[in-house]
């Protein structure tokens, strides 16, 4: 059975913040029935999630999050800059918070993380062939780097501060690539 996608009737906007804006979408579907939905927008092409692999290492650092109120363990992360492709993203990214750049990054995967809310993808990268390169970046302190051995990367998992679902869904990414799943 195909289904036809709703008409767009309207898009409000209802609030804007300087990260975001929330727009109201009102839709017709197919069967007649009308409805108000809200979405959260972005002026952003979106984010990169890196994972970086130094020998037989992860390389992670560990941010304040406003959200949670704490430190969060994470790897690299960041918005794509206009006109930016993700994997130029990705090394800035990696320059700028763990001081390293990577001559081979590939996705891993391409996600939404909420399709019935938002439209903004983050691209799971994985980054290789480190060296040495700083950038300054645009955190209001330090990173800790944070150093794991990939041999015990499920061990993450069961970190109290490793709590981010796109963070755990890049070791999964990692575990597929890798052949390694936890079970």
């Amino acid at each position: 059975m195909m289904t036809l996608k709703p008409e767009i009737l309207s898009v409000t906007s209802v609030a804007r913040s300087r990260l975001f804006h929330i727009e109201q979408v009102d839709l017709r579907f197919s069967n007649g029935k009308e409805v108000q939905f809200e979405r959260l927008q972005s002026d952003s092409a979106g984010s990169v999630l890196v994972v970086p692999v130094e020998g037989d290492e992860l390389v992670l650092i560990r941010e304040y999050a406003v959200g949670t109120e704490r430190y969060e363990l994470s790897f690299p992360k960041g918005s794509i800059d206009a006109g930016e492709e993700p994997q130029v993203a990705a090394c800035r990214e990696l320059q700028e918070e763990i001081g390293m750049a990577s001559s081979n990054i590939r996705l891993l995967r391409r996600i939404i993380v909420s399709p019935a809310y938002v439209n903004r993808p983050i691209w799971i990268m994985l980054a290789t062939d480190l060296s040495v390169a700083p950038l300054p970046g645009d955190e209001p302190e330090e990173l800790e780097q944070v150093r794991w051995p990939v041999n015990r990367m499920w061990e993450l998992l069961e970190q109290e501060d490793f709590i981010d679902g796109c963070n755990q869904l890049a070791l999964y990414a990692l575990g597929h690539v890798m052949k390694v799943l936890p079970y």
